[in-house]
């Protein structure tokens, strides 16, 4: 369920980035069912058990679209971002994001994760949450 302050961040954003984050925000909910949403480090965030799973926030260039496990998806539309294993895309207009690509971004962000919730307990080190890591 999107939380309220999802909605109040997506409203809070310029005209042209509302359309964007309210689509975000719904194909999330809709393809990402039983995840916790909330906002973490000013940003809206879903997570699983508490671990972060997927994400949004404005920057210069548009919206950003994180997924925290996104390197091991296997998809060439999401660029490496940062040391560890999350991957990104950048949205400029509402009518980039396909739909198709985000159900299946979404059903691997839920069994291909890495353990983000443990990552400063065990000092660093970023362990698989499934099988065969990448």
């Amino acid at each position: 369920m999107i939380h309220p302050d999802t909605y109040r961040y997506n409203e809070q954003q310029p005209p042209e980035d509302q359309g964007i984050c309210s689509t975000l925000s719904t194909l999330i909910d809709q393809y990402l069912p039983g995840a916790e949403n909330k906002i973490w480090h000013a940003h809206p965030v879903w997570f699983i058990n508490g671990n972060p799973i997927v994400g949004y926030s404005k920057l210069k260039s548009g919206i950003r679209l994180l997924f925290w496990s996104g390197q091991s998806f296997g998809e060439k539309k999401l660029h490496q971002e940062g040391k560890f294993k999350a991957a990104e895309i950048k949205y400029t207009d509402m009518r980039e994001i396909n739909e198709l690509e985000m159900k299946r971004w979404l059903a691997k962000s839920a069994y291909i994760q890495w353990d983000y919730k443990n990552l400063v307990k065990r000092k660093g080190v970023l362990q698989p949450l499934f099988a065969q890591s990448t």
